[in-house]
This record gives C-alpha cells, structure tokens and sequence, in this order.
C-alpha cells in the first residue's frame, strides 16, 4: 500500500509543478517522508522478525535490543540533521528539501536524490528513516517488555486492557476534531497511525462512542464560520490558564 502510494505520488510530481518552494517543501519535509516511512518500517520489522531467534526469551531480548542500538546508531550518525528535524527547525530547508538544490558538503544520507532528481531532495530519505525507527523502537521494546514481563504484567503495562474511570463530557464533535487535529499534525506514531484505531483508542479512554466520525468530520469542515471551535476554544482555555499561574 505504501509503495502504491508512493508511485502514484511520483507519477503527479512528474505531471504536475508545485505551485511555490514552500509547497514542494512541505511535501518533501513531510508528505513524501510520512509514506515512505511505512515501507521502511515494514521491510525492516519483517527482516528483523524473520532472522528473530525461536530459542529462549533471554536471547530472543539480547537479539532485540541489539537491532534497537543498531537503529539508535543510525541517530547516532545523523544526529546535526537529527537535530534539526527534531526542533522542526526550517533555516535549512531548502537545501534539505527542494530538488536540485542540494550541498554535497551537508552529507546527504540517501544517495536516491542522484538518480532520481525529479522524486528526491537530499534528506527527504533521511526523515522517512527517522520516522520508521522511531516507530520499530517502539515495537522491538514492547516486544521486549512482553518477554521479560509475563504472568499478568502487560495487562498493567496496557491502560486499555481495564475500564477507563474517564469519561469525555465536552461534546462527541469536540473530541473528534481533536483526534483529526493530532492526526493531521502526525503527533501519533509519527503520523503513521489509522485514524480508525486512533478514534478506537480515545474511545476506550473516555467511554465514549464516536459512532461515525468520518461523516462527523466532513461536517466540521464544511461549517462556514469556525471549523476549529473546539481547537480555538482549547487554546484559549491554556492561554488563561499560563496568565492566572503569572499571578
């Protein structure tokens, strides 16, 4: 699904001009990273998960752990741009992220962006591959804690696993133009998580059904006069809330 997404993106790049820098960036920065990072994950995980030993859980967790040093390592090895990415820092971006724009001295870690110009800037590959880590990070250590933590413990370790004691009293719409805001911004799993299991989750949390929150979605959207009440709302609320702790 990844690599179809990717290949029908290339195939509109190629028909189609950005209309400004600040478009091509934010593909390049975001868009483009956020697909690839998912055939990278999955090409990893299924490798790492293939040569997996089937011995004891002792080595099963060594195994694991290196391959998770291994993934730090490549942080390690980037870290400026690690850095950079991190402070989602922008004096750089278009050496980074415009095509044919890139400095050899900044130590581009794809290559690609040689033999693919039209579909690559230099670090484009880079942020994919710090998304994807990010994400197999999180895997291989709850993989970990599952065989070092047995009998009963990852019901603790889960908050889903006993009845949530939250309950979500602002209105069902409020939530789910919440939970489109934190999928919109890739704040979950580096953007890479479903909005279905992500509305799932906020439904166990707050004991809520969200029932169909697509339809409910569009018809945030399409209100003519604040289609971020609740956005606006939350944000006004925090901003009183930093003025009255100044007091």
């Amino acid at each position: 699904m990844a690599k179809k997404s990717l290949l029908e993106a290339r195939k509109l790049i190629n028909k189609h001009e950005f209309k400004s820098r600040h478009d091509e960036i934010n593909f390049f920065k975001k868009i483009k990273p956020h697909l690839n990072s998912k055939l990278i994950y999955y090409v990893k995980l299924f490798n790492i998960e293939g040569k997996r030993p089937r011995s004891s859980k002792k080595s099963q967790s060594k195994y694991l752990n290196g391959h998770i040093d291994k993934l730090q390592d490549y942080f390690n090895d980037n870290l400026e741009f690690y850095h950079y990415y991190r402070r989602n820092a922008n004096s750089l971006d278009e050496q980074y992220f415009l095509r044919g724009n890139a400095d050899i001295r900044l130590f581009p870690d794809c290559l690609l962006f040689f033999t693919d110009e039209q579909f690559s800037t230099s670090h484009d590959g880079t942020v994919a591959t710090i998304i994807a880590y990010d994400m197999l990070i999180v895997h291989l250590k709850t993989e970990i804690d599952k065989l070092e933590n047995n009998n009963g413990m990852e019901q603790a370790m889960n908050p889903f696993s006993q009845q949530s004691h939250l309950f979500w009293t602002a209105h069902k719409t409020d939530l789910i133009e919440l939970i489109y805001a934190l999928h919109s911004c890739g704040a979950v799993n580096s953007g890479t998580a479903d909005i279905k299991e992500m509305a799932a989750a906020f439904e166990r949390l707050y004991n809520i059904d969200l029932g169909n929150y697509y339809h409910t979605f569009v018809e945030i959207r399409s209100r003519k006069s604040n289609n971020t009440k609740f956005l606006d709302k939350l944000k006004t609320a925090l901003l009183k809330r930093y003025e009255d702790s100044d007091e």
